[in-house]
């Protein structure tokens, strides 16, 4: 019979990931204690606050690693909460001591990828395509997260079909996980469907505390589902991130491509690159292969080429999202269309955009580097 030791033990348990900060447990303080006896092994794992929304999970998964260690025949997982002192230390072990939170994505040394989700007006899916492109791009394995920056017309949330509010380790704000994707919300901090009647400051202040409060990890991408327009929210965002780059929504309709171009032409004022333009609500698919241009078309390419003149660059037509009512019914009930259908049209449409803001417009990927080999 294999004798187990503490070390396997620890070793095993070094495998399990707390799912909101996503390091092992063992190397945030979060095993408490080990028992051996014999065959049997007890462990106690610390949680960072009493009502966990993470505790079945952790506990599941740090049985099952235990279990994997030769010789273990039970296995026993209690919790207990950590004490004020120790949340201050995991706070600091994870963000630093400074006396202010700093902004993570505007640092010079960040690698997130993050993109500012925009539009001229209301109505044309731009929340819709903000979380379809966030779970895409997390279903290729992709750390994502998604910041409801609407904070008026905040629908986030419900359309990634989580009522699980976010909780805090001292003073930070650890985010809800949905699809795998991890997001915040003002709708998390509202009763039921309350209003949210702040003036420009206090928006300003939400946006910043959401960028730089909130425990977002070592993301690949954040998208910002901005509100529709050219308001303080938009100026706040290029003021915090001034990197973030910007991606137009629009439909087909030459009166919504007339006002989505007002919100991209905002760059020139900002200083931000426009990734490109979306063409949401395109040619419906019928049943016989045909399709119907229900809002006209055109729209998404009048936006791109006015955009590329407007700001002396290149501004592609990402794609075009065909008007499918199974996105609406998804999205409805929190399974994005991009996951829970990803082979109908409009889930290959979300794809093949996601994959293009997989590539850095200026990436080597696919180009000649021009290496020859020099003999001495």
């Amino acid at each position: 019979m294999s004798v187990i030791t503490e070390s396997a033990v620890r070793s095993a348990l070094s495998r399990v990931e707390d799912p909101e900060i996503g390091k092992p447990i063992t190397e945030l303080g979060m095993v408490k204690s080990i028992d051996i006896n014999g065959p049997d092994v007890a462990v106690e794992v610390y949680l960072t606050i009493a009502g966990c929304p993470m505790k079945s999970t952790i506990t599941e998964n740090t049985r099952a690693a235990v279990e994997e260690v030769a010789g273990v025949e039970s296995v026993t997982v209690t919790t207990d909460v950590m004490s004020d002192e120790q949340r201050r230390e995991l706070r600091t072990s994870l963000r630093g001591d400074a006396a202010e939170p700093v902004i993570p994505f505007a640092q010079p040394d960040s690698t997130t990828r993050v993109f500012a989700v925009a539009s001229g007006k209301g109505g044309v899916g731009k929340s819709s395509m903000t979380v379809n492109l966030a779970v895409s791009l997390a279903a290729q394995g992709f750390k994502v997260g998604v910041l409801d920056a609407d904070i008026y017309g905040h629908s986030v949330p419900g359309l990634l079909g989580s009522d699980q509010r976010p909780t805090a380790v001292d003073d930070m704000i650890m985010p809800p996980i949905a699809h795998g994707v991890k997001m915040i919300s003002i709708g998390h901090f509202v009763d039921g469907n309350a209003p949210v009647v702040w003036r420009g400051p206090m928006l300003h202040r939400a946006i910043q505390q959401f960028l730089g409060d909130v425990f977002w990890g070592d993301l690949d991408f954040l998208l910002m589902d901005l509100p529709p327009g050219t308001g303080d929210v938009a100026i706040s965002v290029a003021q915090l991130v001034p990197n973030a780059e910007l991606l137009i929504v629009t439909t087909p309709q030459n009166a919504a491509a007339e006002v989505a171009e007002r919100a991209g032409s905002i760059s020139q004022q900002t200083r931000q690159r426009v990734a490109g333009v979306i063409e949401n609500m395109s040619a419906m698919v019928l049943p016989d292969g045909t399709t119907m241009d229900v809002f006209g078309s055109g729209g998404g390419q009048q936006v791109a080429e006015r955009l590329s003149v407007l700001t002396g660059g290149t501004v592609p037509l990402l794609g075009q999202i065909p008007l499918d009512p199974q996105l609406r019914v998804h999205g409805d009930d929190g399974n994005p269309i991009a996951i829970s259908e990803p082979d109908s049209p409009a889930g290959r449409a979300v794809r093949e955009i996601a994959d293009q803001l997989v590539v850095r417009r200026d990436s080597l990927a696919g180009k000649s580097l021009g290496l020859g080999v020099t003999r001495k």
